[in-house]
Order: structure tokens, then C-alpha cells, then sequence
């Protein structure tokens, strides 16, 4: 049996399996067979993560990220979990080959997924046009029109990224002003292949092969629309992945995992969790990697107090108490 499973491998999961590390914890890192790296792995230059003054590409932070790890000693498991078992002092992690992996501890660091309009042509035409991912599939939109939906930061950045391939790209905002940074706003407005489309929303997603274009709502008045493009890059949010978790562990209105104050623990004893599954507001790589820290720290007290007492784990009062 393993002292401690780290299930993802964003931020939050290779700091965590730093930190377990180091201590000689000997983490396991569930990394997932197909989406290695996290959400990061689907970024850009990322230009405010610490100790990077030039900015550096998502996809090599997270290199450099696991390759530290392993450098400790974290052991990477290329697979996917299918179940979970965390009553008891035994966790249980159920692997995608169907190996069944026991640990004393469990960190729960699975981030976040894109959201999605929850239209009809969105699956359909998912990879034919509709994408959620710019620097996966921006290169075959070269001299295109295209829209991104959204008005955060994501939708920003995605839309400044996709003018080095676009002829046109139009940004749809359901409001008459952005939530972005003014930085990220600054960019995009300043942008002479950027269109913002305001107040207005994707009602329907056209074309059969291939997209063809969306049908426009507004929002102050009701009218309809339609605007042909080639390209439909949606980066309107993201859900945390807490479907492993939602019979097992307290969630939070927000939906994300809840934990007690300021520390990564759950409200199963053993079971800790950090990043954007327990994030709703800042969902920073920087946060991630500091919660990320924070769980690895929580499972080597929780770990040592075991070895300490010689006993089973502390109760669930024990550990949700908020200290005085």
C-alpha cells in the first residue's frame, strides 16, 4: 500500500507531488492517459507565473513542472481513474487498466473542464469548426473567419492568438462591457483583425459538415441574426471535475469540492484536495500551485500523526475543526 495518491497533474497536482516528494512520501500521479499537463496544455505564453520574466509557453511550464517532480522521486502513471473508494482508512483508486491502486492518502487536484453552450450543433460539429482549445486547433483556420464567444480572459486571449491565423475574428459578449483583465482588454480592442460582437449571443450553431456560420441572439432586444464564419472557439468558463467525488465528498454551491478554511482538507478524513476543483473565483496556475502545496503539506501531517500514534486516522471532527 502507497502513503499517498495524487489524482491529477495540472499545477496543483505537480506541486503537490514536489512537495510529497521531497518528504519522501513517494506519490503516485494519476496524470491521465490523454490529457497530461492540464488545462495549462491548451495555453499560450503564460506571462505572470513567478520566476519566468519572459514568459514562457504553458505546454513547457508543465514539462518543467513534472520533470521536477520526477526529479524527487514522484512516480507517473499514464492512466485515467474510474472509481474511487475513500471510506475507511484504506483509499482505493481505481485505475482505466483496471489495477486497483490502495493508499493511506489521497489528493484530489483534477482542475477544471470547458464549459460548453449546450447547443445541438456544438458535438456534432466539434473538430469540423467548432473547437474550445486555440492553440490545439488555430493553424487550420489560416486566412479565415472565425468568432470566439466569451468576455473573460480565456475568450481575450484566445482571440488575440487566433489573428496570427485568422483574416477575421469576431468576439461574441453577451454584455456591453468585458470581465477581462484591462491588460487582456487593452490587447484585444487594440486589435485591428478583432470585431466585438456586444450584446449578443450563440442561439444556433449552423452547418452540416461543416460549420458554417451561428445565429445570433440579442440580448436587449431578442432579435436574431445570422453570421457566417468558419471557425467557433467557445471560452465562456470552465466546470470543476468533480464526478468521481459527488457521492463521496461534501461539495460546495459553487460545485467545487469543499474544504475546511484555508487548508486542502475535505470532509473525509485523508482525502485532501487542491487547484481549480476547489477554486470557483481565482483559477490562477500561480493559486493552483500554491493549493497545491497546501495539500502536500496537510497529507504529510495527516501521514505522520498516523505513524506517530500507531492508531487509525483521525475522526472527520478532528480534522474539519477550524482552529481558534
Amino acid at each position: 500500500m502507497r502513503q499517498l495518491i495524487i489524482i491529477g497533474s495540472g499545477p496543483a497536482g505537480y506541486t503537490a507531488a514536489i512537495y510529497a516528494a521531497r518528504a519522501n512520501l513517494n506519490p503516485l500521479v494519476v496524470a491521465s492517459s490523454v490529457e497530461v499537463g492540464g488545462e495549462l496544455m491548451n495555453t499560450t505564453e503564460v506571462e505572470n507565473f513567478p520566476g519566468f520574466p519572459e514568459g514562457i509557453m504553458g505546454p513547457d511550464l508543465m514539462a518543467k513542472m513534472q520533470e521536477q517532480a520526477e526529479k524527487f522521486g514522484a512516480e507517473i502513471a499514464y492512466d485515467d481513474v474510474t472509481a474511487l473508494d475513500l471510506a475507511g482508512d484504506v483509499k482505493k483508486v481505481t485505475l482505466g487498466s483496471g489495477k486497483v491502486e490502495e493508499a493511506e492518502a489521497v489528493i484530489f487536484a483534477t482542475g477544471s473542464a470547458y464549459r460548453k453552450l449546450g447547443l445541438d450543433g456544438e458535438d456534432r460539429l466539434s473538430g469540423y469548426g467548432v473547437s474550445w482549445c486555440a492553440t490545439c486547433d488555430g493553424f487550420f483556420f489560416r486566412e479565415k473567419t472565425i468568432a470566439v464567444v466569451g468576455g473573460g480572459d480565456s475568450a481575450m486571449e484566445e482571440a488575440t492568438f487566433l489573428t496570427k491565423f485568422a483574416s477575421k475574428v469576431y468576439v461574441i459578449h453577451r454584455r456591453d462591457t468585458l470581465k477581462a483583465s484591462k491588460i487582456m482588454q487593452d490587447r484585444a480592442l487594440a486589435n485591428d483583425k478583432i470585431e466585438f460582437v456586444w450584446n449578443a449571443e450563440v442561439a444556433d450553431i449552423l452547418g452540416e459538415g461543416a460549420l458554417t456560420g451561428v445565429t445570433l441572439r440579442d440580448t436587449v432586444t431578442g432579435e436574431t441574426r445570422e453570421l457566417a464564419v468558419e471557425g467557433l472557439f467557445i471560452a465562456i468558463g470552465n466546470d470543476p471535475r468533480t464526478h468521481l467525488v459527488h457521492d463521496q465528498l461534501q461539495l460546495t454551491e459553487d460545485g467545487t469540492i469543499w474544504v475546511d478554511g484555508r487548508s486542502s482538507r475535505t470532509s473525509v478524513a485523508g482525502v485532501f484536495a487542491a487547484g481549480d476543483v476547489i477554486d470557483p473565483s481565482y483559477r490562477q496556475a500561480v493559486t493552483a500551485a500554491a493549493s497545491g502545496t497546501v495539500a502536500a503539506l496537510d497529507a504529510e501531517h495527516y501521514l505522520a500523526a498516523r505513524g506517530d500514534a500507531g492508531q487509525p486516522a483521525p475522526s472527520e471532527d478532528q480534522l474539519v475543526e477550524t482552529p481558534a
